[in-house]
C-alpha cells in the first residue's frame, strides 16, 4: 500500500466524519451481492486508527439485540492492543487486530471456547521477540483461542535454506492495516470482522490475506472466511494453520474427538506409545511432554471434513467443518501439563514440522503470481446432549474405519 500522508486540515475532517456520521452505508469491499453498512476502524491507506466504538442494531434501525465495539487496553504489556467484542444475541467473542486478527475467546451460556494460559496479558507484538528462546519467542503471548500460523511459513523452528525460522511464522503478531465492521443490509445481517495483514519484505515474499470473522444475529454458529494472495512477481510457498485452542469446560477427563478421517498418524515416538487413545483425553498431569498427532480427513460428498470435540458428559460441544482440498491435513494437539492444559484442533495446508521437512514431503503449497486461496471454517456450539448427540452419531460410522498407523509420521 502506498498513500501520501494527508494534510492537517484534511485529518480534522475526517474526524468529523467518524464522530458525527459513523453509520454511512457505503458498498463493502467484500464480495456480498448487496450494498451494506461499512464502518473502517484502522485503515493505513486513510490514516485512521479509531481508540473506542461501538455500534448497535438499533443504531441501523434493525430488530435484534447485538452489538460491536472496539475498546484500546491499558496497562502492562497490553498497553495499545485494540479488543473488538461482537454479541450477537447468543453469543460473544473478541478479535485482537494488534495480534493478526486472532480470537481470544468465544462464549455462549456456560460454554467458552478458550484456555487457561500462563500468559494472562494480550502481549503487544513490540513486546515480543519472535527469535527468542532458540525461535520460540512466539510462546510468550500465546492464549488466544483462535490465532493463524503462517503465512510465508509455520511449524517448529529451526533452519531452512540457510535461515532461522521461529515458531509458527509470524501472522500471530503482526498488526492488521485495515481493520472494518460490515452489516448486511439483507437479511439475516450477517455481522463481518474485517482485517488485512501484509507479509512482505524487499527480495522476499509479498503475501497479503484478508481475514474475515462473522456471525449472524441470534446464531451459535460462527465462521472464519480468509483470502490469501500473492502480491509477487514471482511464485511464492506459503503455509498456514488454524491454531484453535480448547480447554476447560470442553476439555475435561473423558473428553472425546470425533471426525471424518482416514488415517491417524503420530508424530513422534512418545505419541506412538499412546496412539490407541488418540481421541480420547486424560486429565492435566504435571510435567508431562506433549502428544502430537497428524490426522488426514476424509472429505464427504461436497467437499467438506467435519469434527466435533464434546465433553466428557456428552453435553457441551463445538462441530467444525471445513473444505479439504483447501486444508488437507489436520494436527491434533495434546497438553496436558498441569501449566497450561490444552489441546490444539488444527487445520492447515500441512503438518507443524519445521517448513524445510515439509517441503521434502510435498506439504508446502505455492502460489502462482497473483495467485489467490481461500479458507473457510464454519464452528458451530452445541449447549445440550440432543444437539452433542446428533452430531457424534453422524461422525461415528466415519470413525470405525479410520486406520491407525503406529509409525511415526512420514509422506
Amino acid at each position: 500500500m502506498r498513500s501520501n500522508l494527508p494534510k492537517i486540515i484534511s485529518i480534522h475532517c475526517l474526524l468529523v466524519i467518524i464522530c458525527f456520521a459513523p453509520y454511512e452505508n457505503i458498498m463493502s469491499q467484500s464480495d456480498l451481492s448487496s450494498p451494506s453498512f461499512n464502518n473502517t476502524l484502522i485503515s493505513v491507506d486513510k490514516n485512521i486508527a479509531v481508540s473506542d466504538w461501538s455500534l448497535t442494531a438499533s443504531d441501523l434501525g434493525l430488530e435484534g439485540d447485538w452489538s460491536v465495539n472496539m475498546v484500546t487496553l491499558r496497562g502492562g504489556k497490553q498497553e495499545g492492543v485494540k479488543l473488538i467484542t461482537m454479541d450477537n444475541g447468543a453469543l460473544t467473542f473478541t478479535v485482537i487486530p494488534t495480534r493478526g486478527m486472532s480470537v481470544h475467546t468465544v462464549e455462549k451460556g456456560t460454554l467458552r471456547l478458550a484456555w487457561n494460559s500462563p500468559v494472562k496479558e494480550l502481549i503487544h507484538p513490540q513486546f515480543i521477540d519472535l527469535e527468542a528462546n532458540g525461535g520460540l519467542g512466539w510462546l510468550d503471548g500465546f492464549n488466544e483461542w483462535m490465532t493463524r500460523c503462517g503465512m510465508e511459513y509455520a511449524g517448529h523452528p529451526g533452519m531452512d535454506n540457510g535461515r532461522m525460522l521461529n515458531l509458527h511464522g509470524r501472522i500471530g503478531n503482526m498488526p492488521a492495516s485495515e481493520v472494518e465492521v460490515i452489516v448486511d443490509n439483507e437479511p439475516p445481517h450477517r455481522i463481518r470482522i474485517r482485517g488485512k495483514m501484509n507479509e512482505v519484505y524487499f527480495n522476499g515474499p509479498n503475501l497479503e490475506l484478508w481475514t474475515e470473522i462473522s456471525a449472524e444475529p441470534g446464531s451459535a454458529a460462527v465462521r472464519f472466511e480468509d483470502q490469501l494472495t500473492n502480491l509477487s512477481q514471482k511464485e511464492q510457498e506459503f503455509m498456514v494453520l488454524y491454531h484453535a485452542n480448547f480447554g476447560s469446560p470442553l476439555l475435561e477427563p473423558g473428553s472425546q474427538l470425533y471426525g471424518s478421517i482416514k488415517k491417524v498418524v503420530p508424530f513422534d515416538n512418545f505419541a506412538a506409545e499412546d496412539i490407541h487413545h488418540w481421541n480420547t483425553y486424560g486429565g492435566p498431569i504435571n510435567g508431562i511432554a506433549e502428544r502430537v498427532y497428524c490426522i488426514y480427513p476424509k472429505a464427504d460428498s461436497q467437499g467438506n471434513a467435519h469434527f466435533l470435540l464434546q465433553n466428557s458428559g456428552g453435553d457441551q460441544g463445538v462441530s467444525f467443518s471445513y473444505e479439504v482440498e483447501q486444508l488437507p491435513y489436520f494436527t491434533q494437539w495434546k497438553n496436558q501439563d498441569s501449566d497450561g492444559y490444552v489441546t490444539g484442533l488444527e487445520p492447515g495446508t500441512g503438518f507443524p514440522h519445521n517448513r524445510s521437512i515439509e517441503r521434502k514431503y510435498g506439504r508446502v503449497p505455492v502460489l502462482a503470481p497473483g495467485g489467490e486461496r481461500v479458507f473457510r471454517i464454519d464452528y458451530l456450539l452445541h449447549t445440550d446432549k440432543n444437539s452433542v448427540t446428533a452430531v457424534r452419531n453422524k461422525l461415528m460410522n466415519e470413525m470405525s474405519t479410520v486406520e491407525i498407523s503406529k509409525e511415526v509420521i512420514s509422506k
